[in-house]
């Protein structure tokens, strides 16, 4: 008799719960939408967060709004986790796939529905890429406000998933601000129509819980969107610092002037050298750079253009440019958004970290977060939203080095705390998912842990939708308090009760 040794008994256990699936799955959808061998499952093991990654035991690609409910019947009544996946482009392993899920793709609800020119509003799928909403909308005078760095690659479904912002949310605000309207599936198929299409709804504001909910409460099948006019002109400063700090300082300066930018963002060194390296935006050699956007009317644009030059040169820029027309404001801003891929061209791999903190710390953060740099010995590119806080620091690191990922990982613990230790938040459009959730502990209290939970009981009762990510178990926060207790911190007091 032949002894089988463990690992062959759970592949083969595993064999077992694929072809099973996946037979359940063949009365639903066709065999084209099924991914069940595991060589073909790699690409959907990770999202951009690469340091974590799962194979789930099948992908799912459905086309109809009926399918989707029928494979979330499934899955409900044989008790199986699922994972609903977007473009796979979020930073926080939000889309990670459970070993023993189902990865719900919603690839191919990937139509634009109508265009409403008149009420200002787009019904998509979710899968619809961020960009051509304002693509489409471009014929009528109209766009989609949000823009996240990934936009000509992300979809709709996850910014709603994630509540993303991008490098005009100051003044257009996040995609919690620019959605009207949700249709969402629960784990047991059942239809749900969040918001309307007016301005505003009776009762709870569910659509703002459903925003940033990472998966977890129900799965988008349908989104209204708000589309704004094109402003008549849009022109962009850069500014050049010598000091970091200074450009920080003079963010304040800005808002505290009265002037909102509809973009205001900030790099240090390590970045502006990586993007014009790898773009050719033409910024200047320095220790940080601004750009500040600002739009609008002609008389508007002209009279704020004059206010900002003044205030940065006030504030110890050592050159101020205006784009001179539309090309050089795209290519300032190409630059920007460019940053993440360009710094993957001059690191093996890297962190990309997401904090949000009250302006007036920015100069603190920054220089606080430099020391924190050369502590840990690993390089930092500073690249973020400056104009609301949103920091994504990107940690530079070789994940082939033994222990490099864990002290990344630390050193990235250590920012996001800082981040709540001056009044902030630990994610400020990427998410929680696997990355943030010791720092949830950090965050929150036992009992706002606790009010978390039960929200998540009221929509999914068997933790079935993307279980173990966003909201950390109490019993994990007193596991991280005992760890900082032993290295001198207690993350909560209240977690040495439990």
């Amino acid at each position: 008799m032949t002894e089988h040794h463990p690992s062959h008994q759970n592949h083969l256990q595993r064999v077992r719960a694929q072809s099973g699936l996946a037979g359940a799955l063949l009365t639903i959808v066709p065999a084209s939408a099924i991914i069940a061998s595991d060589e073909s499952l790699h690409p959907y093991e990770c999202d951009g967060l690469s340091a974590y990654r799962a194979l789930p035991l099948a992908v799912v690609l459905p086309e109809t709004v009926d399918q989707v409910q029928a494979i979330l019947k499934l899955c409900h009544a044989r008790q199986i986790p699922v994972v609903a996946r977007g473009a796979g482009t979020g930073l926080s392993g939000g889309a990670l796939p459970h070993s023993d899920g189902l990865v719900l793709s919603l690839a191919r609800f990937s139509n634009i529905l109508s265009i409403d020119a008149d009420a200002r509003i787009a019904r998509v799928q979710p899968g619809v890429r961020n960009l051509a909403i304002s693509d489409a909308a471009k014929a009528y005078g109209l766009y989609y406000a949000p823009d996240p760095s990934s936009q000509i690659a992300c979809s709709i479904g996850g910014n709603v998933a994630e509540n993303s912002g991008g490098v005009h949310c100051l003044k257009y605000g996040l995609t919690v601000h620019n959605i009207l309207r949700l249709e969402i599936l629960t784990i047991e198929g059942e239809k749900l129509v969040i918001g309307s299409e007016a301005l505003d709804s009776a009762g709870y504001d569910l659509l703002a819980l459903m925003t940033g909910s990472e998966g977890m409460l129900g799965v988008i099948t349908e989104i209204t969107v708000r589309l704004l006019p094109i402003p008549d002109r849009a022109q962009v400063i850069l500014a050049a610092f010598d000091d970091i700090e200074k450009a920080g300082q003079a963010v304040g300066d800005i808002i505290a002037a009265g002037v909102i930018p509809a973009g205001l963002e900030m790099m240090d060194r390590l970045a502006i050298q990586a993007a014009e390296d790898f773009v050719h935006a033409g910024y200047p050699q320095c220790e940080a750079i601004l750009l500040c956007e600002v739009d609008g009317t002609n008389e508007e644009v002209s009279e704020h253009i004059a206010s900002v030059r003044a205030l940065l040169l006030e504030s110890g820029a050592i050159e101020v440019r205006t784009a001179v027309d539309e090309d050089e404001r795209l290519r300032f801003w190409k630059g920007r958004k460019a940053a993440f891929p360009a710094v993957g061209r001059i690191s093996p791999d890297y962190y990309c970290m997401d904090g949000t903190i009250p302006r007036r710390h920015l100069p603190h953060v920054l220089k606080r977060i430099t020391e924190l740099s050369q502590e840990y010995a690993l390089p930092v590119a500073n690249v973020f939203h400056a104009g609301d806080g949103n920091l994504h620091p990107l940690i530079l690191y070789d994940a082939n080095k033994p222990g490099e990922l864990q002290r990344t990982e630390e050193f990235g613990g250590k920012i996001l705390e800082l981040c709540v230790e001056v009044g902030g938040t630990i994610t400020g459009e990427h998410g929680v998912g696997m990355e943030k959730i010791d720092q949830m502990c950090v965050q929150f209290a036992a009992a706002e842990l606790q009010q978390f939970h039960a929200v998540k009981a009221a929509f999914d009762p068997e933790g079935l939708l993307n279980p173990g990510k966003a909201v950390p178990t109490l019993h994990r926060c007193a596991e991280f308090g005992a760890m900082h207790v032993h290295h001198g911190k207690l993350a909560h007091p209240e977690l040495e009760r439990f």
